[in-house]
């Protein structure tokens, strides 16, 4: 039987990059040897290829919402992967809006592809791509792993979902980036791993001092479109979960704070495996 696992490619909250900090938000699910990129943000194709993934493999990629840091380097990705070999389908699935991204993206590179194609063979790029809308509710099944959606909450987004990976042997939840809501315990309910965001409620006055050009306006959509460590290991004990990982770290890139605040943060809170979230962690399943 193939190694199932997850690997967290970028595990920053927000999509600015400071000297010293952890890449914005991606992984890669391993499930019964089919590869399915999650997110796309700044650093999604570097972390693949440290991975030892050939980009020209690339067939499942799955958008949780678009907010920058979860798809700003999915049209780079796919491109990259072009001119490093590919040439079969890659299926996408997000959002309504991901197909406008996906062709802005294409006609802004017009001139490169086009000239790639004549001059160097290669198949037309815009061919390959099939981007599909997602609601709530089932989003495909196939060679043995079903992956269904909700609707989180991460206002002002209407479209943002939490999305469920199951095989006959293993249940992953990724939260994407919500407020903690009820409907997150019922889905992930007895999973082996909820991947979940998480923030440090202490360290958040200081995170707004550093981003200099912000107001009261973005600490206030942290608090209602986010979750605090804390009330993340309330979901994962909520819905009895086995192993709890936290990612999307709001901050992950202050020198004040390191792993033991996320695990003082979640302690008393949740009995289960505590993994705090780095840049190119494997998860093994």
């Amino acid at each position: 039987m193939s190694e199932n696992y997850v690997a967290l490619l970028g595990t920053k909250g927000g999509p600015a990059i400071r000297p010293g900090s952890a890449m914005p938000t991606s992984s890669l699910y391993v499930l019964n040897g089919q590869k399915i990129v999650v997110d796309c943000g700044l650093g999604v194709t570097k972390g693949l290829v440290d991975q030892g993934m050939q980009l020209k493999d690339l067939s499942l990629i799955i958008i949780s919402h678009l907010h920058s840091d979860h798809y700003l380097e999915l049209g780079p990705l796919l491109h990259t992967a072009w001119t490093a070999g590919l040439k079969t389908t890659v299926e996408i699935y997000g959002p309504p809006g991901l197909d406008i991204y996906w062709e802005g993206f294409c006609a802004s590179m017009q001139a490169d592809i086009d000239l790639r194609i004549e001059d160097e063979g290669r198949p037309d790029l815009r061919d390959l791509i099939i981007i599909n809308a997602i609601d709530s509710g089932p989003v495909l099944s196939r060679d043995g792993i079903t992956i269904s959606a909700i609707r989180n909450q991460h206002p002002p987004l209407i479209d943002t979902f939490a999305l469920s990976f199951k095989t006959e042997d293993v249940h992953v939840v990724f939260s994407g980036d919500t407020a903690p809501i009820k409907a997150l315990e019922d889905f992930a309910q007895g999973a082996d791993l909820l991947i979940h965001e998480a923030m440090l409620e202490s360290a958040l006055p200081a995170l707004l001092e550093r981003v200099g050009n912000g107001s009261e306006k973005l600490m206030a959509h942290f608090l209602r479109s986010h979750t605090f460590a804390h009330d993340a290991a309330t979901t994962a004990a909520n819905a009895g979960v086995k192993r709890l990982a936290l990612t999307h770290l709001v901050p992950s890139d202050d020198p004040a704070y390191g792993p033991k605040d996320w695990q003082d943060a979640c302690a008393g809170y949740f009995d289960g495996e505590l993994i705090v979230g780095h840049d190119a962690i494997r998860i093994t399943l």
